[in-house]
């Protein structure tokens, strides 16, 4: 990565220096900056939002009947809170789910082992696959081992994520889980496990998706709880033999399931359009509170703020809930085509999907000639306790089709240093949000969508 740092510090140079030596607010969006932060710390819409969505819908894996109960829910909500042009936006997408799984150490040290399949991993045989465990310090490694000599045996890939404040282990990590399965096939072993993609060390294995691959085989694929890699990996450093564990996962796919974003408005003085939003899916194993009901609650909570001042907005805010992001972005994808005759409105774009951490910076992926209003955001956001950042900002995933389409992206970075501890196990739920961060959450956003709504000539150029 280090042939990118050059380049990476002339953006965030130039960022610094807009905010330097770019314009300052007005007086009077100064005032109402003020007021709008006063009333989003004393908020709790988000908190109420978030606590409906978990509790009265749960898990929400992509196109499962779940899902589509999340979508109701999220039109009656948006409804609730005074949204226009609530409608659900239906596509046809594959789903996968899980039926059963389990894994146990059989020889020389049996004990049980906490596992869960990875999303879209293929069945193991009724009954499960019973082998011989060859580790795989990572991924690397196993992709560097030779294609003979694990026929009929169970690979474990041991590597570990490292923490981080901006999740950036996340990047290194996860490709274990995608590319694990399709390499033991190419090997012949029976199945491929990994430690999980994941920085906590709670018996809790964290689950996600793995690509389909065309026409490329692939190994029945499960995750392992950190502690039960811990325990593997011992286990096969102290025993004076192989170490035989058994794997059995059942699982299901089909190919066309319900799928569908929820989409709602905040009309403006003008056709303009910020878009806003987070996903509405979750994995089934949690509630899906951190990941991602708080980036549905507090883009809700934000734009009604916004709703509640005085006169209409500048701009028309969107705000949009995702339907299967964890999946595939189907939700995503199909935003973008089905609106694509209209994005040359879409003046900018963002997702909160990081959690429901306090956020610390702020970056943009504004045109130059438009890099001076960055100044105004950061002086806006600076008493929040966030700092600006480098012009390099992704909006999001399923932001990440409206940026290539040239649809300017904001980020507003929340502290992960603690979000791959929850992500994508049963630990994500209600009670590991601070309702303190997430009205700071609001109070941000409500700032930014104002400024968006207001500030003169867009940030395309």
């Amino acid at each position: 990565m280090n042939r990118f740092l050059p380049l990476l510090a002339l953006s965030a140079l130039s960022v610094s220096s807009a905010v330097a030596e770019g314009p300052a607010l007005s007086e009077r969006d100064r005032d109402a900056v003020g007021r709008l932060t006063e009333k989003a710390l004393a908020d709790d819409t988000a908190w109420t939002v978030l606590e409906s969505l978990t509790t009265e819908v749960g898990p929400r894996l992509g196109g499962s009947e779940a899902e589509a109960r999340a979508r109701e829910w999220g039109a009656a909500k948006m409804k609730e809170l005074g949204f226009k042009n609530v409608r659900i936006e239906t596509f046809s997408m594959p789903a996968w789910s899980r039926i059963a799984e389990s894994a146990s150490i059989v020889t020389p040290f049996p004990q049980a082992l906490h596992v869960t399949a990875i999303g879209n991993s293929i069945s193991t045989p009724e009954g499960g696959v019973t082998g011989e465990v060859v580790r795989f310090g990572t991924l690397t490694a196993l992709q560097q081992a030779p294609l003979k000599g694990l026929e009929g045996k169970i690979v474990f890939v041991d590597e570990q994520m490292t923490r981080t404040q901006d999740g950036s282990g996340y990047g290194v990590a996860v490709a274990k889980r995608s590319e694990a399965a399709y390499e033991a096939a190419k090997r012949g072993a029976l199945a491929a496990v990994i430690r999980s993609v994941g920085t906590d060390s709670h018996r809790n294995p964290h689950t996600g998706m793995m690509r389909v691959k065309e026409g490329e085989a692939a190994a029945p694929a499960a995750a392992l709880s950190n502690p039960d890699a811990d325990q593997l990996s011992r286990a096969i450093s102290l025993a004076k033999k192989p170490v035989v564990m058994t794997l059995n996962l059942q699982t299901a796919r089909t190919e066309s399931a319900p799928g569908g974003n929820v989409v709602g408005e905040i009309p403006g003085r003008t056709d303009e359009m910020i878009v806003i939003g987070g996903h509405l899916d979750s994995w089934d194993l949690g509630t899906g509170a951190v990941d991602d009901g708080a980036g549905i609650a507090i883009t809700l909570a934000a734009a009604k703020l916004i709703d509640e001042m005085k006169g209409k907005p500048g701009r028309t805010i969107r705000v949009v809930m995702w339907g299967a992001e964890e999946v595939g972005l189907f939700g995503a994808k199909d935003y973008a085509e089905r609106h694509k005759g209209e994005l040359s409105s879409h003046v900018l774009a963002a997702e909160s999907d990081f959690g429901a951490g306090r956020i610390w910076s702020m970056q943009t992926r504004f045109g130059e000639k438009s890099l001076p209003n960055a100044a105004l955001f950061a002086e806006a956001l600076r008493p929040l306790g966030v700092g600006p950042g480098d012009n390099e900002a992704s909006g999001g995933a399923d932001v990440s089709p409206l940026r290539a389409a040239g649809v300017p992206v904001i980020d507003l970075n929340q502290d992960g240093t603690d979000y791959f501890d929850l992500h994508h196990t049963p630990d994500d739920t209600l009670d590991k949000v601070s309702p303190d961060d997430l009205r700071q959450n609001v109070a941000a956003w409500a700032v930014m969508l104002y400024l968006s709504t207001e500030i003169k000539g867009g940030f395309r150029e």
